[in-house]
């Protein structure tokens, strides 16, 4: 069996390995998972691995074990595979079993072809997922991941694409394979494909195929690959990530980490050309796929590597500050001494917040409320927990509402700024869309994953005419904000997916958009220099207190909270006495908001039950709130 370092870059070897023993016996897979999950396991084993999201495709050897963080944005159909097929050589008749699992490409010794009617040959199905990189990840998430991992990798000699000097995000052309690998691969592979997989042999038709792809290659380059991401600017690799057990734990906009083989043959591009341009001959009904469902879910290896999943989890938050897993034994010891020293963190948090609302405490504390809410339960179609802030009374004409969403993007692991322009709201595809002929899933801005923070910018708008999709797009953001869905077009109907989204929107007056609480910004200065004022700000905060302030927003999200029998009669006699005082003062509604804002003050103190302390105090904030509220309305005579 091979061993040392062999597993990172020689995955396939050890499958082998575990196959040669066990033959067609079922059990060698499971050992195959049970010892990368075992290597895993070993001391720092993790931060070894090569991963995609940090380290250029081109410096990463083909068929080595890599690690993938990234979300879900498609799910194609299943895809049949030769899980075992039998290879028989020309001259000696030799037969030969081998393993189709965590491959693309079936390998063939040479004067060995694959015997397509052996007996043998085994036929599985396995699930394709089409994964982008977390959407509005931060800097400093993709920093610090970055400053853990001590994989260190330099250019692949084996797999050395001509675009060897740039990074995956800057590729926009369709090279598919440089002429040096034509050559490498040429004088020992014969090619076709079979089952899922492709397989190889012989030169001769290899160079056919070749000349196919080069002529293919130029019409894609009139035609640039999207790489589907739904937020605008974002860069890094998309991946076909190939699974193989329990996908159906999955679902779209799940975020993962994966463990796999990579696969990047260019074989593949080469093939799957061919075959668009072979599948004209044939007849129409015998021809499923179209050509743009083809090159959609067969892009060139060079632009969308393929990984073969060995291991893979679904994170519960992408917050390298914190263990990955929090309900496990050994995290516990991590969130009992973080929470020993919890009170410090909160005032220093409020603080640093404080000085970015310009002197405002009262909209710092509501913003530290807003930033650890999530929906924690669904009763029937009502997402409790939810808490969307519409900060009004933001300076119009003024660069704060931009840096306030650079002080939230440095606190929180995922998140992204909507500017709310005529232009914007009229033009960018926010709701996801089914398109039939590619047979996929057209990414838009609302495709985001739990727990991104959602800043919508309102200071921008101006007078203007909304056209429809204009207006369908305000409506998918009050059905966002309001029920935490977004329902996905699919032509012929709309299928909703509930999401997890904290929205924070900065506003002049107030929002157009509903909102579970209104907070007036009260500035107790007015900095000469908006950026100079910011910038100094967060430079005055230690890089230790600024990641203590990113492990509090994150971890108060996953805590348990309840109320004892006592305090919820209480709550019940204190509302009324309120009701009999002032029958106006306070609905059911108001009483849902203050149960609210009590849950995630106790939560903010680090108290899992809320106390009556809390709850006299969840009555103070929302009485200066309201209150605040009434004197601007006053004073502006209408209703903000």
């Amino acid at each position: 069996m091979p061993c040392g370092e062999d597993w990172l870059s020689h995955p396939l070897g050890i499958v082998q390995g575990f196959f040669a023993q066990n033959g067609v016996n079922p059990d060698w897979e499971k050992k195959v998972i049970e010892y990368f999950k075992e290597k895993l396991k070993e001391n720092n084993a993790p931060k070894w691995v090569p991963s995609l999201n940090e380290v250029p495709l081109h410096y990463l050897k083909p068929n080595s074990f890599v690690k993938f963080r990234c979300m879900i944005q498609d799910m194609f159909d299943p895809e049949f595979y030769m899980a075992v097929y039998e290879t028989v050589n020309r001259n000696t008749k030799a037969r030969v079993l081998h393993f189709g699992k965590y491959r693309d490409v079936a390998e063939c010794g040479p004067q060995q072809e694959v015997d397509l009617n052996s007996p043998r040959t085994t036929t599985l199905e396995r699930q394709t997922f089409y994964c982008v990189p977390v959407p509005g990840e931060s800097t400093w998430v993709k920093e610090a991941y970055i400053n853990a991992n001590q994989a260190r990798v330099s250019p692949s000699t084996s797999y050395t694409p001509s675009r060897h000097k740039r990074s995956y995000e800057d590729d926009e052309d369709m090279d598919l394979q440089p002429n040096k690998q034509k050559d490498q691969h040429a004088g020992s592979r014969h090619t076709g494909s079979v089952g899922g997989l492709q397989w190889c042999g012989e030169p001769k038709r290899f160079e056919t195929e070749a000349s196919t792809g080069q002529q293919l290659n130029s019409l894609n380059l009139s035609s640039p690959f999207d790489l589907n991401f739904p937020l605008p600017g974002e860069k890094g690799p998309a991946c076909l990530v190939k699974v193989y057990e329990d996908w159906d734990c999955f679902k779209v906009n799940d975020v993962l980490e994966l463990y796999g083989i990579l696969s990047v043959d260019p074989v593949l591009s080469i093939l799957n050309n061919d075959e668009r341009d072979s599948s004209s001959l044939l007849d129409p009904m015998e021809c499923t796929d179209t050509a743009e469902e083809q090159r959609v879910h067969s892009p060139p290896a060079s632009l969308v590597p393929r990984i073969h999943v060995v291991l893979a989890q679904k994170l519960q938050h992408i917050n390298p500050l914190l263990p990955a897993c929090l309900n496990k034994e050994e995290s516990k010891t991590f969130v009992s001494s973080f929470m020993s020293e919890l009170s410090p963190v909160r005032a220093e948090l409020l603080g640093f917040l404080t000085h970015a609302l310009l002197g405002d405490s009262l909209a710092a504390e509501y913003l530290i409320l807003h930033l650890i809410s999530t929906v924690y339960t669904r009763r029937d179609v009502l997402p409790l927990g939810k808490f969307t802030v519409n900060l009004s009374g933001c300076p119009r004409n003024s660069t704060f509402t931009e840096h306030l969403y650079r002080i939230i993007q440095h606190l929180v692991p995922a998140s992204f700024r909507l500017q709310m322009t005529i232009e914007n709201m009229n033009h960018l595809k926010f709701i996801p869309h089914k398109d039939y002929t590619a047979n996929r899933l057209v990414s838009g801005l609302l495709q985001l994953p739990s727990n991104t923070s959602l800043v919508i910018d309102e200071t921008l708008l101006e007078q203007g005419q909304l056209d429809a999709p204009g207006v369908h797009n305000v409506t998918a953001l009050s059905n966002l904000i309001t029920w935490q869905k977004v329902d996905y077009d699919f032509s012929y109907h709309q299928m909703e997916f509930p999401c997890n989204i904290n929205v924070f929107i900065t506003s002049e007056g107030r929002s157009l958009l509903p909102a579970d609480c209104q907070i007036h910004l009260q500035p107790q200065l007015i900095p000469p220099n908006m950026e100079e004022y910011m910038n100094s700000l967060l430079s005055a905060v230690l890089p230790s207190v600024l990641n203590k302030f990113r492990i509090y927003l994150t971890l108060l999200r996953f805590l348990d909270y309840s109320i004892s029998d006592e305090i919820t009669k209480a709550v019940e006699d204190d509302f009324v006495e309120m009701r009999k005082n002032d029958p106006q003062s306070i609905t059911a509604d108001d009483l849902h908001q203050l149960l609210i804002v009590a849950r995630f003050l106790s939560l903010s103190a680090g108290q899992t039950t809320l106390s009556r302390e809390r709850w006299l105090r969840a009555k103070q904030l929302e009485s200066l709130r309201r209150t605040r509220l009434q004197q601007q309305k006053c004073v502006n005579g209408n209703e903000l």
